[in-house]
């Protein structure tokens, strides 16, 4: 097994840093002490704190990859079986976690994005390839008539994301799965409910 690099380290601290104190209340300072690591090594690693960030944001988009491979690209459950699976797993993470830590996407749009032109493209990107994973279970459930066709689905992917994520950062005030629930509940009962016969 290949041993664990002092840049990891840091870039696994770095995530958990940014957790706690968002992207610009995250200095190096703080990112090296949790890792821990000479501050000297950050430097040697990476050329800036915004390129730290996008690497940051790029291992944990990897992570949010294999959920969503688990779970929508899951060919032995429905559709709309494998939506709510996927959101299942991400509140399960989040209480895990005791709703204090929410998504870096989304945390990181609101933050990072309007100081960070190359963060704010990334994001961009990020969002795009994560809605098209959305969109293709969506647009297999409503070929198989299990999704209402009112909508593209492409549409409903953003309507999606853009809710979940607020969901999230409701969580993140409520301390508890209830935002994330009611989401659930309401989207499965409204734009995700099967078609009427």
């Amino acid at each position: 097994m290949p041993k664990h690099s002092l840049r990891d380290a840091i870039l696994d601290a770095g995530l958990k840093v940014m957790f706690r104190k968002g992207y610009v209340g995250a200095s190096v300072r703080d990112i090296v002490a949790e890792a821990p690591a000479p501050q000297g090594s950050f430097t040697n690693h990476f050329r800036s704190k915004e390129a730290f960030a996008r690497e940051v944001l790029d291992r944990y988009f990897d992570d949010v990859r294999r959920l969503v491979a688990r779970t929508l690209g899951d060919s032995s459950l429905a559709p709309r079986q494998r939506l709510r699976r996927y959101l299942d797993a991400i509140t399960d993470r989040l209480a895990g976690d005791g709703f204090i830590r929410g998504c870096l996407i989304g945390d990181l749009s609101l933050e990072a994005a309007p100081q960070s032109e190359p963060l704010r493209e990334r994001l961009g990107e990020i969002f795009a390839e994560w809605r098209g994973s959305f969109a293709a279970c969506i647009a297999e459930g409503q070929a198989a008539g299990e999704i209402a066709t009112d909508f593209a689905p492409e549409d409903l992917a953003e309507f999606l994301l853009s809710s979940w994520e607020g969901a999230i950062l409701r969580m993140k005030v409520t301390r508890d799965a209830e935002p994330l629930e009611r989401f659930k509940r309401i989207a499965f009962a409204t734009v995700f409910k099967e078609p009427s016969p």
